[in-house]
């Protein structure tokens, strides 16, 4: 049975004054969290994400150190009891810098990977439930951004990031990585509309986006949820990539990838500059792409079978 199947169907029930809407079918899956939580990936990816953010947000309170502070009689120190990962070249600790980088890194991915998703359900059960030029339109958009090269786009709004800080970067990102969820969204939606309890409630004289708040985006949350956990990380490395580059978090704020591009150049002189940021970044993103696949796979059990 698919995870988009309700489990059951429910009888429109009509009184001599009106009726109430039927209410949408369960589609939640018992023991879904259960099964999530027995897979070893699971346990691995959603462990170390959380050891990851307790690290990031707590970890300062700590340490004597801040990612502003410069220690004059430490420069380009490698690693030490009083630096644990070392300084750059300016006598600023790594450690705290990579932290503080940490923080706006997760800060941007678990608000632009939800928020993409959020944006692919509403276009799509718009687009599926409405059809005709409504559905057209939408079509047109979602295939017009698709093939419009979005790491570009977003180096071209660079300046507004500058201008208007790390939001505009995050609502960007948002802005781009919808697209190819909305699509199977709508897939879903158009097959969700035949369902009797969707005819029911639409011949009762329900509106339209009660509808689709309460009968077809509750039968395609789990796709959301899986697309929300898989952006987050997605959404991390297209923050680290454009500042990577210069085009995302500006000085005096940090990143993970403002921290790569520190370090890059010094990567074989003084690799504590960069493979320290390099590893907690491949971690982080490593282990929201484990609990994406558990969700995944305990949402879909064929899924897994589908990669075996």
């Amino acid at each position: 049975m698919s995870a988009l199947d309700p489990l059951t169907t429910t009888a429109a029930t009509t009184e001599e004054t009106g009726a109430a809407a039927p209410s949408a079918p369960r589609v939640r899956r018992p023991g879904v969290l259960r099964r999530t939580l027995a897979a070893r990936q699971a346990q691995v990816g959603l462990g170390v994400l959380v050891v990851v953010v307790l690290w990031a947000y707590l970890g300062p309170l700590f340490y004597p150190w801040t990612a502003q502070q410069s220690d004059v009689t430490a420069f380009g120190q490698p690693p030490s009891a009083q630096h644990w990962f070392g300084t750059n070249s300016i006598g600023q600790d790594i450690y705290a810098q990579t932290l503080a980088g940490l923080q706006k890194s997760l800060l941007i991915g678990f608000i632009a990977g939800p928020a993409a998703s959020i944006l692919a359900g509403i276009v799509g059960a718009v687009a599926g439930y409405l059809g005709g030029a409504w559905d057209r339109v939408l079509v047109w958009v979602i295939d017009l951004l698709l093939v419009i090269p979005s790491f570009f786009v977003l180096i071209l709004l660079s300046p507004l990031f500058k201008q208007l800080s790390w939001v505009a970067m995050v609502a960007a990102i948002a802005a781009f990585g919808w697209m190819v969820m909305a699509r199977v969204i709508r897939g879903q939606t158009m097959s969700l509309r035949e369902r009797d309890f969707v005819k029911a409630a639409r011949f009762m004289g329900v509106p339209t986006t009660t509808i689709i708040r309460r009968h077809i985006l509750p039968n395609v949350a789990s796709l959301l949820i899986i697309d929300a956990t898989l952006g987050v990380g997605a959404a991390i490395l297209t923050e680290t990539t454009l500042s990577y580059f210069g085009f995302g978090v500006q000085a005096p704020q940090v990143s993970l990838g403002t921290l790569l591009a520190a370090g890059s150049s010094a990567a074989v002189t003084r690799p504590w500059l960069f493979v320290f940021p390099a590893g907690v970044l491949i971690i982080t993103v490593l282990a929201t792409s484990l609990l994406g696949d558990a969700l995944r796979d305990a949402i879909d059990p064929t899924s897994g079978a589908d990669r075996a």
